[in-house]
């Protein structure tokens, strides 16, 4: 049997667990921002037991948190920190711009540049931890989605 182990970060993605991850990216930001936002176009879980992301990290920003946002009854947009994104047996979650949850980059190091990369390591309370690559790069699809593949 023949055991490949990836050293370093995926550029599209992993696995952890049952838990498959697709194209984490981060829109770019302004010079002189401290905060940022990165998205997992999908995050799919293919097992049969639930599974939860609990935190990430990178080195591009002090800290990584989980939010929501969300319309409230009066029509605005709410946005908050959220103790883990919820992953049913079977389920996907979709992350967009302006929608749904998220990942905020709290005290970016550096500001995001449209084409850079970065490390961020998912941890899931079923799945384990993964590192993946981020690529920055502005929005592209019409429903705010950034293309599977960067141009």
């Amino acid at each position: 049997m023949l055991l490949l182990v990836s050293i370093g970060a995926s550029p599209h993605g992993g696995q952890a667990g049952d838990v498959v991850v697709t194209h984490p990216f981060a829109t770019p930001t302004v010079p002189g921002a401290r905060t940022g936002a990165a998205y997992l176009v999908r995050l799919e879980n293919k097992g049969d037991v639930a599974d939860r992301l609990l935190r990430a990290s990178t080195p591009a920003a002090a800290s990584v948190e989980l939010h929501s946002m969300k319309i409230d009854a009066q029509g605005i947009m709410r946005m908050r920190e959220v103790d883990a994104i919820p992953l049913g047996p079977g389920s996907t979650v979709t992350m967009r711009p302006g929608q749904g949850v998220h990942l905020m980059l709290v005290g970016l190091r550096a500001p995001l540049r449209e084409g850079a990369t970065f490390p961020m390591t998912l941890t899931f309370e079923r799945g384990g931890s993964i590192e993946v690559e981020v690529v920055v790069q502005s929005p592209r699809g019409r429903d705010g989605a950034a293309s599977p593949h960067p141009h």
